[in-house]
């Protein structure tokens, strides 16, 4: 299974400070943390990892080029769970496939983003998905019979409905959106051991969360297990968990999860794609002391760049030097 998924990697979209760590401080963090993460995660959802992973691949690479030191930092990369995003332009099925396999194998939910709604991020870095309604509920619906009854979570549309709120997607697409949202929502959640989360956007973007209430209902928020925040952004824990609690009391209660990928150092000020000096965050846990949050998770592949910006290449490309500053920056 492991081979198919190298295979399939090359097929997706699998889409950024002060002080580093010492080999000795990595050494002792090593000694250490294979037994406190299991006993973190005991009794909580266990998400697969992915075993080529981008950074477990350049793992592999530096070891070959005699860079064993900077390997060792990014196994605090490679040896967490972090989601898919399957590539829109091509059938997701297979991977989704693999990946839903290879995790059931294990006993172990696996982690997707859906990716594709028609006039995505409004022609910017992550320009693009399908190109028309019938062409997205196409790809939804091989996405989700490929999940079959595997265990499964699905972050569902990383800004769409923060993108209706804020005017960036023109009022003509508004209607469309929500309901291809919805019916994506309803088709997934067929599925018997797969949760669908809608995506909402962060704190900095939509500061009033009851702006997002009414569109994320029209998206079928009520058919949705929740909701996301914080997905490729960079707004700390304490920040993100209090904005989720007020918008799940507008939302009667929903329940959310939190993308903690690149935020150990909180945000840049003016800058969002790509900034220096961000570090991991809390690593994915079920375990986070709310009933309301359900999750931190890595949602965002660390070290997948956000766009041609900071010198960065295209969005959702492997960015080898960026992910060692961020796991360089993060706690061990």
């Amino acid at each position: 299974m492991s081979r198919l998924i190298h295979t399939l990697a090359a097929l997706a979209v699998l889409g950024l400070a002060a002080g580093c760590s010492s080999a000795s401080d990595i050494d002792a963090a090593a000694a250490a943390g294979s037994a406190s993460k299991k006993a973190a995660r005991a009794g909580a959802m266990d998400f697969w990892v992915d075993p080529d992973s981008p950074a477990a691949k350049q793992i592999k690479e530096w070891r070959k080029a005699g860079r064993a030191q900077d390997a060792h930092v990014l196994k605090r990369i490679a040896d967490e769970p972090e989601a898919l995003w399957p590539a829109g332009e091509i059938d997701p099925g297979p991977i989704v496939k693999a990946a839903t396999e290879s995790a059931a194998e294990e006993n172990r939910t696996a982690l997707f983003v859906a990716y594709d709604i028609p006039h995505r991020d409004c022609g910017q870095h992550s320009a693009g998905g399908a190109a028309d309604a019938d062409a997205y509920r196409e790809w939804i619906g091989k996405f989700a019979d490929a999940l079959g009854d595997g265990k499964a979570l699905v972050v569902l549309e990383p800004d769409a409905v923060a993108h209706i709120v804020d005017g960036c997607t023109p009022a003509g697409y508004h209607d469309e959106r929500e309901q291809l949202l919805n019916e994506a929502v309803v088709r997934l959640k067929q599925q018997p051991n797969t949760k669908v989360y809608l995506d909402a956007g962060n704190p900095a973007w939509i500061r009033d969360p009851w702006k997002l209430v009414d569109p994320l209902k029209q998206a079928g928020i009520e058919h949705a297990d929740g909701f996301s925040l914080n997905v490729s952004n960079f707004q700390t824990d304490e920040l993100t968990k209090a904005y989720g609690l007020e918008l799940s009391g507008d939302l009667g209660g929903k329940h959310f999860v939190v993308d903690t990928s690149r935020n150990g150092n909180g945000p840049l000020p003016g800058a969002w794609c790509n900034p220096p000096g961000r570090a991991l965050g809390t690593r994915p846990t079920t375990d986070t002391g709310d009933p309301v949050l359900d999750a931190y998770l890595w949602i965002k592949r660390p070290g997948e760049s956000d766009g041609t910006c900071g010198s960065g290449p295209a969005a959702g490309k492997w960015w080898p030097e960026y992910a060692l500053e961020l796991a360089r920056n993060s706690k061990p």
